[in-house]
């Protein structure tokens, strides 16, 4: 894009001032465009953020109308819930960082579809494989419940995002002193645990603490293998004791956990891109493998993504013929109520992450760039505490739920869609936005006529992954939706609860479809890395 390729409005030529990002703030528009940008960030993470005070508003006052302490039973979720992510986090760990290292630096035949099948995980969520996997195992003898199972199937559900980040740092990171050692006659493990983990270790890290927010979350897979976690607790204490008060404090010890797990994931994050400097992947410091050890590769790439797909797959072999007797009437009520709260919770979510991204690249004030990061902040908050808070703030003033729900969503997805946006904007030069301004174009213009073409991309992805989010989402969409307003995600965990697992198959295959087109949706990132 050139400058003659912008056309300004008349009267307004290069002899304009500059007011791009980055150009000193002149006139009375410069100013009211400044502060409508920063309004719009302090709505955003003022929505954030009032859930969240008002559990912690609710906690505090009434601390010396009730008791409020953790009983046996609360502490027996804090256990399970740190267990889960202990657990989880290093098995995880191994797994991602493992297929994330072979993918990246070996080659070996099927290298490149094997990197590609590991976000298929990503499609299937945890509460899916566990009520698949007790389903098919009833009929054979086997008791699937407790802990080992749920860290188990945690894992396969979450380990993308260990691989994702850990893959994408051995590919840009530490490329001179890979080649060093290799020139040293060093082998590919042996320079794995001396050179490439330690420079991957932030990268790893920062992915161990996304999948751990994820378990924090889980709110089915936990329930029905009879794991005592927080985010069941919470919605125990709320909708079965009676007892608001008890579960909000037990939404501070999850937000306490939350609270650490996002600040190692920030820290990390920061400390990953020092090690950034030295360009991409070249072909100098790639090890073949072939013989056994291309086998052996090849056998541990592909035994996650093959597990989370046969896991579903031989559940619905098995009960197949019990299809036939579902009623696709319900079925596609349950569809058009899932469908319809996406789209209209994409269209709020992405319109929101526009704005908030646009902000933070118009405005480089620290107060903007904090607000910003602080709207994104409900993805790693669980849906219960979410939830909780929603009802808390929004009950007492007669929100409708459909409006609480819709809320919830977009406090909790618009950093999916937020974070593609960044990153897309990141690598628009900012000169181009200088030259467009300087030509007389306002904001509006360049958002119009240089972002939103640049955009399309990016936002196509972040709008499909927020609505096959929302249409998996659990914890939120049970504790808020309205009387008899179920949508697929609540049928399949309801049958499942009621031991009616069968029944659960078919809202079941529509999740997993919606999970694969998401899937699908990240291969040209992942192939962009390669």
């Amino acid at each position: 894009m050139t400058p003659s390729t912008i056309q300004c409005a008349p009267g307004q030529g290069q002899g304009a001032p500059a007011q791009g990002p980055g150009a000193p703030e002149q006139g009375p528009g410069r100013s009211s465009s400044r502060t409508w940008l920063l309004l719009v960030v302090i709505l955003a993470s003022g929505l954030a953020l009032l859930p969240l005070l008002t559990l912690v508003k609710d906690v505090l006052i009434n601390r010396g109308e009730s008791r409020l302490e953790l009983g046996f039973d609360d502490l027996r979720q804090v256990r399970g819930t740190l267990l889960l992510v202990a657990g989880e986090g290093l098995l995880g760990a191994v797994v991602g960082t493992a297929i994330g290292w072979l993918t990246a630096v070996c080659r070996f035949p099927g290298r490149r579809w094997l990197r590609i099948a590991q976000l298929v995980p990503m499609a299937f969520p945890a509460y899916l494989l566990a009520a698949s996997l007790i389903d098919w195992g009833s009929y054979r003898g086997l008791r699937i419940h407790g802990l080992g199972w749920a860290i188990v199937l945690l894992t396969l559900a979450n380990y993308s995002y260990v691989f994702l980040l850990s893959t994408e740092s051995f590919s840009v990171s530490g490329r001179r002193l890979l080649e060093a050692s290799r020139s040293l006659g060093v082998g590919p493990w042996r320079s794995f645990f001396r050179v490439a983990l330690p420079i991957a270790l932030p990268s790893i890290g920062a992915g161990i603490a996304l999948s751990a927010m994820e378990v924090v979350n889980d709110l089915g897979a936990v329930r029905l293998l009879g794991v005592p976690s927080l985010s069941a607790g919470i919605l125990d204490r709320w909708q079965v004791d009676g007892d608001p008060q008890g579960a909000a404090l037990l939404s501070l010890v999850a937000l306490a956990i939350v609270a650490v797990l996002i600040a190692s994931e920030r820290q990390l994050r920061q400390r990953s891109r020092r090690w950034n400097l030295e360009g991409g992947t070249g072909s100098a410091h790639v090890w073949h493998l072939a013989g056994w050890r291309a086998a052996l590769a090849q056998l541990f790439c592909v035994l996650p993504p093959l597990i989370a797909v046969a896991i579903p797959a031989l559940w619905i072999q098995q009960g197949w013929q019990g299809l036939q007797s579902e009623s696709f009437a319900e079925l596609g009520q349950l569809a058009s109520r899932s469908l319809g709260l996406a789209l209209i919770a994409t269209a709020v979510t992405c319109l929101g992450s526009l704005l908030l991204a646009i902000c933070r690249r118009w405005s480089p004030q620290p107060l903007v760039q904090q607000l910003s990061f602080i709207a994104g902040l409900g993805y790693a908050i669980p849906g219960s505490v979410l939830a909780l808070g929603l009802i808390m703030l929004g009950g007492p003033l007669g929100f409708s739920p459909v409006l609480l729900l819709l809320w919830g969503y977009g406090d909790r997805f618009i950093a999916v869609s937020k974070q593609a946006l960044d990153a897309a904007l990141e690598r628009i030069p900012p000169s181009i936005d200088e030259t467009a301004t300087s030509l007389g174009c306002d904001w509006l213009a360049v958002l119009r006529r240089i972002h939103l073409p640049l955009l399309r991309g990016p936002l196509l992805v972040g709008s499909l992954l927020v609505f096959v989010d929302v249409v998996k989402e659990l914890p939120i969409t049970l504790a808020l939706r309205p009387f008899d307003f179920d949508t697929l995600a609540v049928r399949v965990f309801q049958y499942a609860s009621d031991e009616r697992v069968g029944a659960a198959m078919a809202p079941a295959v529509m999740i997993m479809a919606f999970g694969l087109l998401a899937a699908l949706a990240l291969v040209p990132t992942l192939e962009q890395r390669d």
